[in-house]
């Protein structure tokens, strides 16, 4: 994998979050009059919850693939940054029950 085929990577995914925050953006402005229900703030949250655990299992595998010998290590730092990242899901629950 060349290093052309990384920028392209990175700009694919660049402009896939700045549509994601323009879509967002305009559901907002759409709903501010009846306010953002709490189910709209659990979809964001789990999204992009999902996404962060995706990324680090794909970075985890990655890093094993390269160095086998720290897998342990890897392991445990990929453990709590998924729980790191499930944790955003939760806190979106919570607000979700309250109706924010």
């Amino acid at each position: 994998m060349g290093g052309g085929d990384k920028k392209t990577t990175r700009r694919k995914t660049k402009k896939m979050m700045m549509d994601l925050v323009t879509m967002v953006a305009e559901t907002a402005t759409t709903a501010a009059p009846t306010g953002i229900s709490g189910s709209f703030t659990l979809a964001i949250a789990g999204a992009a919850s999902a996404i962060g655990v995706g990324m680090i299992g794909a970075k985890a595998a990655e890093a094993v693939g390269r160095n086998p010998t720290a897998f342990g290590n890897i392991l445990t730092i990929g453990i709590i940054g998924m729980a790191l990242a499930e944790a955003i899901a939760i806190y979106a629950l919570i607000l979700a029950f309250q109706g924010r």
